[in-house]
């Protein structure tokens, strides 16, 4: 049945980015409105090294091929490119001084864009992101789920003609500005919220929950559920969004929503968070301090009583300098 379902709508899944046509302009366009006194900005393209160079080169081929991107000469805007690695989490590891010190995890690199300049002068779009506690209580409970996933769901929104130049970006190979909207403008959380809002309005809260491109379908039964994601389906298909298969998981009893093991019996934290967290090293300055809170604090609905186990930590913050007497509070810490 499971099948059927997803072989009649098989249009509404993407197996490679040039699969995405683009949502309908109609339901959604990102559009860059200035501050009155903003004046364009034109900066240079950023030296990269053999290695970040052929990383911008192969993305830059990727999203032209795939239509994403068009290479434009006379743009009054332009922003540089530059390369991150790709985080894939964090861990704990030994420094060279033989203490355990957390680290990111990196899986590759990323080409990313700089719109600092251009993000300093625009207004600001100030739709409201969901509480994420709320998704996790209504999707919690049921006994099976839909974990969907928006194939790089940023580029399945039009940028409107007019401000495409805005977001004009430098690098070794020319300018090139997107038809479609890239990561690192301000206002684009708040655009593809809005889009995933219009599109599935009726559906939400009741069998359906959407935080920016991750999308939950929950049933109380397997017929129910199927349902369920069947009128995603349609819907997905009406208004041309693309899911991404790979990331998509499909009636499931459990799941990870949000970094929370979700399932019929309720909300739980993710063991391997706890393990990262357990395993972080006595914090001993002011910046330390925050960091640990920052990553315990992660899961405070779920702990009882944290703010008495954690007000000692936190009383600490009040000093500048390196902390003094930490080992007094080692028990909080091992709470």
């Amino acid at each position: 049945m499971l099948l059927k379902v997803l072989k009649d709508h098989r249009t509404a899944i993407g197996y490679t980015l040039s699969d995405i046509k683009g949502i309908s302009p109609l339901v959604c366009t990102h559009q860059i409105f200035l501050e009155e006194d903003a004046k364009p900005v034109r900066q240079a393209q950023r030296r990269l090294n053999p290695t970040m160079k052929e990383v911008v080169q192969k993305e830059v081929l990727k999203l032209w091929d795939a239509g994403i991107i068009y290479p434009i000469s006379d743009s009054k805007w332009v922003s540089p490119t530059y390369v991150v690695p790709k985080k894939s989490g964090v861990t704990v590891v030994e420094n060279d001084n033989g203490e355990m010190v957390p680290t990111r995890v990196t899986a590759g690199w990323r080409m990313c864009i700089d719109y600092c300049k251009l993000n300093s002068v625009t207004r600001k779009d100030h739709f409201p992101l969901p509480f994420l506690d709320q998704i996790l209580e209504r999707v919690a409970g049921h006994m099976y789920d839909f974990f969907l996933d928006g194939y790089s769901g940023y580029y399945q929104i039009e940028v409107s003609l007019e401000d495409q130049e805005k977001i004009t970006f430098a690098c070794p190979f020319g300018t090139f500005a997107f038809r479609k909207m890239p990561f690192g403008l301000c206002n684009a959380p708040a655009t593809f919220q809005r889009c995933m809002i219009s599109i599935f309005s009726d559906m939400v809260e009741k069998y359906l929950e959407v935080f920016k491109d991750d999308i939950t379908v929950f049933g109380d039964s397997f017929l129910d559920c199927l349902s369920n994601l069947e009128n995603v389906l349609i819907r997905c298909k009406e208004k041309i969004l693309v899911l991404n298969w790979e990331k998509c998981q499909f009636m499931v009893t459990f799941g990870i929503v949000l970094e929370h093991i979700v399932s019929h019996k309720g909300i739980e934290v993710d063991k391997s968070k706890i393990d990262l967290i357990a395993n972080l090293p006595i914090p001993k300055t002011v910046k330390e301090i925050r960091s640990f809170l920052g990553h315990a604090g992660f899961y405070l609905r779920l702990i009882q009583n944290f703010s008495a186990i954690a007000r000692p930590l936190n009383n600490l913050l009040e000093k500048d300098a390196d902390l003094i007497g930490i080992m007094h509070v080692k028990k909080h810490l091992r709470n």
